[in-house]
């Protein structure tokens, strides 16, 4: 027959770690020292003539889950050096067409369209789970409350399916981006 022996209950300090979300291997220590320190904000400070409203929008994304703290970046925004202008070139044909004269637009104004930039990157691996549309939301909702409010375009009841969303603020424009989208197209920023 089978020898049976005596089934052991685990003791308290046992079953306390088998229900803890720390490994065996750490010490009850390093917990308590990683649990005392002070959460710094390693975000970027921002620079001293920054709106109010930008300053508010800032210690209001510094405090949120989705975004990289250390890639929210509050900065004037940099000013294009205009290209050589095209040779003119007159329209040909009976359509008038493949002329090089391009009319007015915004951007023949030296500067930007912008007087100032946010940049916020979400965690990495967020950005198709919702955080860049979260981060948005968060965004336009500040705007909005604000007082005075600024007076935002409608909101687009589209998914982000490409990792970007622009709020545009009038004199300021606030990217929310995935990681990808930061490096390939504001890699200098």
């Amino acid at each position: 027959m089978f020898l049976s022996s005596p089934i052991r209950r685990p003791t308290t300090l046992q079953f306390r770690r088998w229900l803890s979300s720390t490994p065996w291997f750490v010490e009850r220590e390093e917990i308590q020292e990683i649990s005392h320190a002070t959460r710094v904000s390693r975000a970027a400070p921002v620079p001293e003539d920054t709106p109010k409203i930008l300053r508010d929008l800032h210690s209001q994304l510094i405090q949120s889950p989705h975004l990289e703290q250390g890639k929210l970046v509050v900065s004037r925004a940099a000013s294009r050096e205009l290209g050589d202008p095209l040779p003119l070139r007159a329209p040909q044909g009976r359509r008038r067409r493949g002329g090089t004269y391009p009319g007015e637009s915004a951007f023949d104004i030296p500067g930007s369209l912008w007087n100032w930039v946010v940049f916020a990157e979400v965690k990495e691996g967020t950005e198709s789970k919702g955080a860049i549309e979260s981060v948005a939301r968060q965004v336009r909702k500040f705007l909005l409350t604000a007082q005075p409010p600024l007076l935002l375009p409608p909101n687009s009841r589209r998914r982000m399916q490409n990792g970007w969303a622009l709020v545009d603020g009038g004199d300021f424009a606030v990217h929310i981006l995935s990681k990808g989208i930061r490096e390939r197209y504001f890699n200098e920023s």
